[in-house]
């Protein structure tokens, strides 16, 4: 183990409160913290005499909203979000998400203002009254011009403080730990070689409690949010270190694993590395309705055929199992899932297909439910904290890549696939993912996740399927046939819908067909090793009980349906 950094940061609201503000003093400020936090301070202000407005640094505009635009008698909302030329040209718009789902029947439009460069973009905000005439505000929101790992600029949501009509930038608490954090990571001698560790940790303890909201799966959660851009910041580190682009799956730097609980008090900011965990480590029990790894073993065997295996780098087993391989009958289809362990709903519904083609006569078929046995490690241990989080440092391998991109030696999780495709001579892979079934932010590089921008709001269930040249009518009508199934799911359709429907209102929606209801994108592909390849993406990163029930049920359903279609497709002569 080495330790990078571990130190203790003063609380930006305490310092507020401890500075000597004279009887009368009107204060305004905008920070990292839960509406509770900002509430006290208010009060144990306005005992002392000042007049104190703590606004939060993070979705000014949903807060204003959620904390002091009254809309009792308000017949309609207009709002004229910013546009900077630092920043996306619908930012602003998706920072105001889920908004439109918030005001109830109260008509909404907005309008993107001219393009203006300023610190200090605000809202213009008009609520025209049932009565007769309007109320016209601004609602501040602070940023701040800095860069990425690859030069890149960004706008970024900051702290501020103004006072009798001045102002300028606060440095909090929360944007001062993921510095700290980031500069001893950039700062240490990490050699040439990959990975370079095992794991690394990067512990922060902030006092910022999260907060549903009355809208699916929605939350305000400071927590969340800084997990998300400590583990992103980090991989764009370590690609721009190494010479790799924007993005890139092939990185293997390690597992990085950020870790943030709520505490009470000071901000504590503790970055090291540490051992793997293995196979022999305790784990807390799996959540729920999730596939947890130690059942697997008699879960497979009961489909009988073939084990299959590889072993990820922790030592942690690979799992899987061809059936029907003795006398075969029909087409050999693939089914892999747990790619990325966040993604819940894929494993049980991969495993939940496999039982009822296991029990056909003749069925023809190979099973991988969860191809990341080290990612779903990580993911019990950090949904144990916080089971509603996002967690897309459990996304990678132990290596710290994306095993669907490792083209080179050790192979370790993806050698499962290799021996499925060549034990079954399978056409087609059925690829079960998920994304974020709420809002994905990253509010300190510059608020959207760079490069999953348009993965940044829920769009309901969708597929993507990629096939190789002269394979396009092959997979149109695979596409066809297994849309027209799901469509059979009215609470699947519904679900779609709405999330679109509300997504459109914040953000432009990725250009996707639309077929029998469900969204596609169709493509020609050379990357995977089969002409065939279905990936479902449905919103399962966070949900539990019966959404995420249903969610498996969509999955296992889609894996039913592109194996029969796929048994009476035409295919390209060989």
């Amino acid at each position: 183990m080495t330790l990078l950094l571990d130190t203790t940061l003063p609380r930006s609201l305490d310092a507020l409160l401890a500075r000597p503000w004279p009887a009368g003093a009107t204060v305004e400020a905008w920070l990292f913290e839960d509406a509770e936090s900002r509430r006290a301070a208010e009060r144990a202000l306005a005992a002392r005499g000042v007049a104190a407005r703590l606004r939060s640094a993070y979705k000014p505009l949903l807060h204003a909203f959620l904390e002091e635009i009254d809309l009792s008698g308000v017949a309609a909302i207009a709002v004229a979000y910013p546009v900077h030329p630092a920043a996306a040209p619908q930012r602003f718009l998706t920072e105001a998400y889920p908004l439109a789902a918030l005001v109830g029947a109260v008509p909404l439009r907005f309008t993107a203002q001219e393009p203006r460069e300023t610190d200090l973009p605000a809202y213009e905000v008009r609520l025209t009254l049932a009565k007769g005439g309007t109320r016209e505000f601004g609602v501040p929101a602070p940023n701040r011009r800095h860069a990425d790992a690859f030069g890149r600029a960004l706008l970024s949501p900051t702290g501020w403080l103004g006072d009798g009509g001045t102002g300028g930038r606060l440095e909090t608490d929360y944007e001062a730990a993921f510095a700290q954090a980031m500069a001893a990571v950039t700062a240490h001698p990490w050699g040439e070689a990959e990975p370079f560790f095992e794991e690394l940790s990067v512990r922060i303890g902030i006092p910022a409690r999260d907060r549903a909201l009355a809208c699916g799966e929605e939350a305000v959660s400071l927590a969340e949010a800084l997990h998300e851009d400590l583990y992103f910041s980090l991989l764009e580190h370590f690609q721009a270190r190494t010479g790799r682009p924007p993005g890139d799956r092939h990185l293997r730097p390690g597992q990085i694993v950020p870790e943030i609980t709520i505490r009470d008090g000071a901000v504590t900011v503790t970055v090291e590395t540490r051992p793997l965990c293995g196979p022999a480590d305790p784990l807390p029990a799996a959540g729920a309705g999730i596939l947890a790894a130690e059942d697997l073993p008699a879960l497979l065997a009961a489909l009988g055929g073939t084990a299959l295996t590889a072993t990820a780098r922790s030592g942690r087993p690979v799992l899987g199992r061809y059936v029907g391989g003795d006398a075969p009958r029909e087409r050999a289809v693939t089914i892999g899932s747990g790619q990325h362990p966040n993604e819940v709903t894929g494993p049980a519904g991969a495993l939940a297909a496999a039982r009822v083609l296991a029990a056909r006569d003749g069925a023809h078929f190979t099973v991988s439910p969860l191809e990341n046995p080290d990612g779903a490690a990580l993911q019990r241990r950090l949904a144990a904290g916080n089971p509603r989080h996002m967690h897309h440092a459990a996304r990678y391998t132990a290596l710290g890549d994306d095993l669907e991109y490792r083209i080179t030696p050790p192979f370790h999780e993806t050698a499962i696939r290799h021996e499925a495709e060549r034990c079954s001579g399978a056409l087609l892979h059925v690829n079960l993912h998920g994304y974020p079934a709420h809002e994905w932010t990253r509010p300190l590089s510059g608020y959207l996740p760079s490069g999953f921008e348009t993965w940044s709001l829920p769009r309901g269930f969708f597929l993507i399927l990629r096939h190789w040249r002269g394979w396009a009518p092959s997979a149109e009508a695979l596409a066809l046939a297994v849309t027209a199934r799901l469509a059979e799911d009215a609470g699947l359709m519904a679900l779609t819908r709405a999330q679109l429907a509300l997504s459109a209102r914040h953000a432009p929606l990725p250009e996707l067909r639309t077929i029998n209801g469900i969204p596609c994108l169709i493509a020609e592909d050379a990357r995977h090793r089969v002409p065939l390849t279905l990936i479902t993406e449905y919103p399962d990163e966070t949900i539990a009980g019966e959404a995420l029930a249903a969610g498996i049920r969509v999955q296992a359903r889609t894996v039913l349906a592109a194996y029969d279609a796929f048994q009476a497709l035409a295919l390209p002569e060989a």
